[in-house]
């Protein structure tokens, strides 16, 4: 299988309005029309992708892509248009990359891997550095990974992280904080700098 592409949030032919699009694909999904559960998972799945690497590591992240848009496909119709698709999404994906977690039953992942289109490498970090910054990602609790990795690196708000989460935003807040620096104890007991 090969992985999945970010892609752009295309329209559907014919439907100009975004939440007329979103709405008439995910009734199209609902009544079994493989394209369109096809043209959803292209549009969503490399940013689930992104978000399962950092979660779950890059050797469990096919895995967990596909339990991610398996519940997603299977709970589309509570999906109440309250918020975007794209928040509910991750919302279901978060999820499932958190219960995967609780059923390996260990607070530490294997070091995570850096996507090539990531923040990470946009910065130019030398492989050592990405290594050490990988590791201490790994380190965190993964409530605290999430928050972080919303923010940093899916580039959401803090509302949406808040919806995606369940969690009153102030909650964010202190979560991202409290990442931030569990992130930098860490990084500077793996010789950062």
């Amino acid at each position: 299988m090969s992985h999945p592409r970010e892609s752009s949030d295309d329209e559907l032919s014919g439907v100009s309005d975004d939440s007329v699009a979103t709405d008439y694909m995910v009734r199209q999904c609902l009544a079994g029309d493989r394209n369109a559960m096809a043209r959803l998972y292209d549009q969503c799945s490399g940013r689930v992708y992104a978000l399962m690497v950092r979660m779950v590591g890059r050797q469990d992240a096919d895995d967990a892509l596909q339990l991610a848009f398996m519940q997603i496909f299977r709970k589309l119709d509570c999906f109440r248009g309250e918020s975007s698709l794209d928040t509910w999404i991750y919302r279901v994906a978060t999820n499932e990359a958190l219960q995967l977690l609780r059923r390996r039953k260990r607070r530490d992942v294997d070091t995570l891997s850096v996507e090539p289109e990531s923040k990470i490498s946009d910065l130019g970090l030398r492989l050592e550095d990405a290594e050490i910054l990988e590791a201490g990602l790994a380190k965190l609790e993964p409530e605290l990974r999430v928050v972080l990795t919303l923010k940093e690196v899916q580039d959401l708000s803090y509302a949406e992280i808040a919806e995606v989460m369940n969690i009153p935003e102030g909650t964010v807040g202190s979560r991202l904080n409290r990442a931030r620096r569990e992130l930098k104890a860490h990084l500077e007991r793996l010789g950062w700098g």
